[in-house]
């Protein structure tokens, strides 16, 4: 088995793991859990579609599509300027070309008042594994918060570069 199937092989299994991990402990006074839908696009360079076309045995462009979900637990600070976050996101790209390209990220970061927020973590999918740097911004609209990202993710295989929306409700 090539590490790029034991990679896909482990995000999955994190998948099945995740709804265990958000439930296990109920939220306290001091964190928000913030979780919802994510979509946006991936380019992807020559070396990256080169190794999908070796590990996945599919062509694909380069850009896709990607489509999946955030679970955010927010820990509330005490008035200061910044918030720490982290996240898991689970998103599965190519389906607009018959592909299932999944990945898995654990991003820890932080979030200013103002909703700007970065962060990075460990990354693993169709590039095999590698580390997510991610930026952005959320916007608020009532109970509604509606992030922006950019997140860029190297790897012995190339780079992806993914540009992403969702929306989750406080």
């Amino acid at each position: 088995m090539t590490r790029q199937r034991s990679a896909c092989l482990l995000a999955a299994a994190l998948l099945l793991a995740l709804p265990r991990f958000g439930s296990a402990q109920g939220a306290t006074s001091a964190q928000r859990r913030l979780s919802g839908p994510r979509f946006g696009v991936t380019f992807l360079t020559r070396e990256m579609r080169d190794s999908i076309a070796v590990t996945f045995e599919e062509n694909v462009s380069a850009v896709i599509t990607q489509f999946g979900w955030q679970w955010e637990r927010q820990f509330i600070n005490n008035g200061g300027g910044l918030t720490p976050v982290t996240e898991w996101v689970l998103l599965v790209g190519g389906l607009e070309q018959g592909v299932f390209l999944p990945s898995l990220s654990w991003i820890v970061g932080l979030r200013t008042l103002g909703g700007t927020e970065f962060g990075v973590g460990p990354n693993v999918g169709p590039g095999g594994i590698g580390m997510v740097l991610a930026a952005g911004f959320t916007r608020t609209s009532g109970n509604l918060n509606i992030p922006f990202n950019v997140a860029v993710v190297p790897s012995r295989q190339g780079l992806r570069v993914g540009l992403l929306a969702g929306f989750n409700s406080q």
